[in-house]
């Protein structure tokens, strides 16, 4: 559990608990308990440290039967959570921590207040917080929640090579989430391939393998499918050339990023010249193309790292030279100023 940054708060001393109705929980979450609690207080604390400092209130009728229990996976920046606490109750979050998230309620009904505005959620409607966000969820009885969190930082670097621009502000998705329309069976899709990935052994995630293509994956669905104050800009073409000239360097770099690339073949495969995708990269994304790239590479290393299990001979020296960073001093320094921690650190997770 603890490398997948959870806590898990089980003691052998805790008396017998009553029977939990396992019918709710996903199978690919049955064998990832994180926590079970029948004391309301440690309810709260520890929802809390999942979601965001959290007010718990039980409602009056049926509050003798309340137990809390979560499961959940997480993979580097999406996790799925599944919040059953039984009986009617109130979550007030005064201020939604660093993500997005999407909550589905499997059974029952959750009445959500973000921001001053009521929205219902229900089998078919998700609602959707935003970093920031005051959160009142008024859960009924039997309204387990499935829940998709993904970190902001992530969702918001994704976004940024989705539309070859830096972002003027926050991304900001609509709270109420149809999940019966036709676009929406793609968000559907993504969640049952995120189910099906981390339920069966031997898959590419259960191996260490395609997590990063999987949460592109489910980022790219929530976007294109929830509308948002960017949703504008990935429905449509890019129009102005300096940005398309942009995305197509983006794309040629995110398709050879662990070969050698130079700025002759970013020009040759745009078809434009290097000034002009210098100052296209300097206008849309305030940076030149060969420090973007790096981070890039910074970002598939600490992937990489995260992933790897020492045990099978994988070395710092390794992930740097595979992501072209052949000076192991340098790339240590670029690390930790990026990352605030060595390679090694992160290797020994």
């Amino acid at each position: 559990m603890s490398r997948l940054a959870f806590i898990d708060t089980r003691r052998t001393l805790e008396p017998v608990r009553r029977r939990i109705r396992s019918r709710g929980v996903p199978p690919a979450l049955t064998g990832h308990e994180v926590f079970y609690t029948e004391d309301t207080g440690e309810a709260e604390h520890l929802i809390g440290k999942t979601l965001a400092p959290t007010r718990l209130t039980l409602g009056e009728v049926g509050a003798r039967g309340f137990a809390a229990n979560l499961h959940g996976v997480r993979l580097r920046d999406i996790s799925l959570l599944y919040l059953d606490l039984h009986v009617a109750a109130t979550l007030d979050i005064e201020q939604c921590g660093p993500y997005y998230a999407v909550h589905m309620p499997t059974n029952g009904r959750a009445v959500g207040t973000i921001n001053g505005l009521g929205i219902e959620a229900n089998t078919v409607l998700a609602l959707v917080t935003n970093p920031q966000d005051r959160l009142q969820l008024r859960l009924d009885h039997d309204s387990p929640q499935l829940i998709v969190h993904i970190r902001q930082d992530a969702l918001e670097r994704h976004l940024m090579r989705l539309i070859g621009r830096v972002l003027s502000h926050p991304v900001g998705f609509e709270p109420g989430f149809d999940l019966t329309t036709a676009p929406a069976m793609r968000w559907n899709g993504a969640v049952q391939q995120l189910h099906t990935e981390v339920f069966y052994e031997g898959s590419l995630a259960q191996k260490g393998q395609g997590i990063g293509s999987l949460e592109e994956f489910i980022m790219s669905s929530l976007l294109l499918v929830q509308r948002s104050n960017y949703h504008s800009l990935l429905a449509v073409a890019p129009t102005r050339p300096g940005r398309r000239a942009v995305r197509n360097a983006l794309d040629y770099i995110e398709a050879h990023l662990s070969e050698p690339i130079t700025m002759s073949d970013l020009a040759e495969s745009t078809g434009g010249s290097i000034r002009s995708i210098q100052q296209g990269f300097r206008d849309e994304l305030g940076c030149t193309p060969m420090a973007y790239l790096r981070d890039r590479r910074l970002e598939r290393a600490r992937q990489e790292l995260l992933d790897a299990n020492p045990a099978d001979g994988i070395t710092v020296t390794d992930v740097a030279q595979h992501w072209g960073f052949n000076h192991l001093g340098s790339f240590a320094v670029l690390y930790r100023k990026r990352w605030g921690e060595s390679p090694s650190e992160t290797l020994r997770r």
